[in-house]
Order: structure tokens, then C-alpha cells, then sequence
């Protein structure tokens, strides 16, 4: 007999194991922050609620208790109508549970942590020639609160996962991204008065933003600047480096801004919220690599040229082109005549060290 409270139980048994294996990687900074979306998830709240800090403390005990005796473990083969299935076998038990209204996911994401997911479809969709699927609930999830990912072909956009990560960007916002989000939220029609309150401010943010995530991974499909195999061989081979991150933020700059990416879906749709948001939210390394985007979209919160925030998207686009293109011939060469120590620093040294000098 179908059961899927035991599905959920045996996927969020390889959630715990995951982040067991892999919580740490993360920053002190990094972890509480996927620790407070996790507690909110288990304990159902809204992203803008908080429980007494005592409460999430000791669940953050319990939590370590358990990844400590869970941290050797493999993960475990799922059980559905009686067949035992491997974890990482999305298409086929994909094909067992979505009649019954469930999508599974399962890989491997920033510095190969696995990740998997359980959760209930809300829609299926076909957008730009790309299937897509629409979750709400979900049954099972591990630390990363990733808004949207594509799968066997399939975009997936985590709504629930799209409400806590806007929640989460907007409560951690650095001040060099305050002028640009303040913009945004005047394009929602939000008064300067209610800035501050940002529980009031999420739904207009999120609505901003629906296609934010979705056209980023339209334009993962479409963006073919990276040569697949090799930006995997990249990763692969220089997991929980400098230039691991190099290279995703790379790629990821590539797919917003290539014609059929998020960029240029806001320009074609004129929507003045979502480029303030999305300028207010850079951070990390594409921020720093690619400072030509807050710098047009200052132009564009002066003239409101909208031509020029186009020039802005393709100048950016060949820049991040030529980087991947210098990267990949490096670490060709890097591997073949040296190993991926050498190329790790050399990339480092090209490219994100003069970022600090």
C-alpha cells in the first residue's frame, strides 16, 4: 500500500545524512542561516516568524546529537511500492510518485553536498519550450534553501524555499545593496515609511521576483558559453575551492544575462522592481566581478534609459564570455601539465585575488 509519510521518512533520513557528512563546510555565518530556514521548516513557520532563541538552541543540539551519530552513515536505497530504489535514481522514482501529485529531487549541489527533496506539485507548466514544475509543501528538504534548480530537464521552482530565500536576502542585505533595494520597493509602490517593516514588504518582493529564478534557469538550459563537460570536470575536480566558486559565479552570470536569461526577460517585460531587487541581492563573487551591473542600474535609477540597461546586459554577458573561456583554457592546460592545486591558485591569483588588493 502507498505510504508516502514513509517516503518522506526515508528521504529526510538522507537529509539528516547529508548535512551530517557536510555542515562543515559551512561559515558559522553560513550554517545558522540554513540552520534558522530548517527550524522553520520543521516547525512551520512563516519566514518572517522567529521562535524564543532558547527553543532553537536546543534543537540545535538535538539537531548536532544526531548528525554526530549519523555522520559515518550511507545513504539509504528508497523502498516505494516494495522496489528499492537508489537515491539518486530521480527518473525513474519520479515516475512512480508524480501520479500520485509528488515530485522527488536528489544531487549534488555547491561543493558537491548532496541534496534531496520531497514535496508536493502544485502545477506543471511549459515556459519558453522548457517543462516546469511548480512545488508547494514540502515533505522533505535538507539545509540548502534553493529557490529553483533543473533536474533531468525539468525546471523545479520551490515556492516555499522562493519565500524563505527572499526573506533571508532581504534580513542579511549589506548596506552597499540598500540604495538600490529601497528603489525596488518604491517600483512596488511601497512608501519610504513602510521600508523598515519587511514582513509587510515580502509579498510585493516575492511577487517582484517570480520570474527571477525561473529565467535563471531557462538561462542555465540555454547558455552554451561553458562547455558542459568540462565546467563539470571543474567542479569535479576543485570541489570547496576558490575556484569552485569562481566558476558558478561565472556560469550563473552567463545564464542571467544571455538572451534568454533573467536580465533580459525584465528588460523585455520593463519590470523596474525585479532589476532594483536584483542588484540589491548580488553579492558574493558576481558582485565583485561584475560591479558594471549596480553601476547601470545607478545610471538607470537616474534616467530610467531602459536601452542602456540593455547595452549594460551584453557588455556584462561578453566580459563573463571571455572569463570563461580564459578559465576553461587554463584549466585545461593546468591539468594536463600540472595538477589541480597549481590551477586552483593560478585561477585565484588571475582573478579573485586582485578583487581584495
Amino acid at each position: 500500500m502507498w505510504d508516502a509519510h514513509s517516503l518522506a521518512r526515508q528521504v529526510r533520513r538522507n537529509c539528516t545524512i547529508s548535512d551530517a557528512r557536510f555542515a562543515g563546510l559551512y561559515s558559522v555565518c553560513e550554517l545558522v542561516m540554513r540552520l534558522r530556514d530548517l527550524y522553520k521548516w520543521e516547525h512551520s513557520l512563516a519566514p518572517h516568524e522567529e521562535h524564543e532563541a532558547s527553543q532553537i538552541l536546543d534543537w540545535i543540539g538535538r539537531k548536532e546529537a544526531m548528525w554526530e551519530d549519523l555522520q559515518e552513515s550511507e545513504f539509504i536505497d528508497l523502498v516505494i511500492d516494495g522496489q528499492r530504489i537508489d537515491p539518486f535514481d530521480t527518473e525513474k522514482i519520479n515516475r512512480m510518485i508524480e501520479p500520485r501529485g509528488l515530485f522527488y529531487g536528489a544531487g549534488y549541489a555547491q561543493r558537491l553536498k548532496p541534496s534531496f527533496l520531497l514535496a508536493t506539485i502544485e502545477k506543471k507548466s511549459d515556459i519558453k519550450g522548457n517543462p516546469v514544475v511548480f512545488l508547494t509543501s514540502e515533505l522533505a528538504r535538507d539545509l540548502l534553501t534553493l529557490p529553483a534548480l533543473t533536474q533531468d530537464s525539468t525546471i523545479v521552482v520551490r515556492q516555499s524555499a522562493v519565500e524563505l530565500y527572499i526573506w533571508d536576502q532581504m534580513l542579511y542585505l549589506s548596506q552597499s545593496g540598500q540604495p538600490y533595494f529601497r528603489f525596488a520597493l518604491s517600483a512596488c509602490g511601497i512608501s519610504e515609511k513602510d521600508f523598515s517593516a519587511l514582513r509587510h514588504c515580502l509579498p510585493k518582493v516575492i511577487t517582484a521576483q517570480q520570474d527571477t529564478f525561473l529565467y535563471h534557469e531557462i538561462g542555465e538550459l540555454a547558455d552554451t558559453v561553458f562547455d558542459r563537460r568540462l565546467w563539470r570536470d571543474m567542479i569535479v575536480t576543485l570541489p570547496q575551492t576558490r575556484t569552485e566558486l569562481l566558476v558558478r559565479a561565472v556560469k550563473d552570470i552567463l545564464a542571467d544575462t544571455c538572451p534568454e536569461g533573467t536580465l533580459h526577460q525584465i528588460v523585455r517585460s520593463r519590470q523596474t522592481a525585479a532589476l532594483g531587487f536584483y542588484a540589491a541581492f548580488l553579492d558574493g563573487l558576481r558582485k565583485k566581478l561584475f560591479p558594471e551591473i549596480r553601476t547601470g542600474l545607478a545610471c538607470f535609477m537616474r534616467n530610467g534609459d531602459w536601452a542602456s540597461v540593455e547595452i549594460m546586459i551584453r557588455a556584462v554577458h561578453e566580459k563573463a564570455k571571455a572569463m570563461a573561456f580564459s578559465i576553461t583554457a587554463l584549466f585545461v592546460a593546468g591539468t594536463q601539465h600540472h595538477n589541480s592545486a597549481w590551477v586552483d591558485e593560478e585561477l585565484s591569483r588571475c582573478y579573485i585575488d586582485p578583487l581584495t588588493s
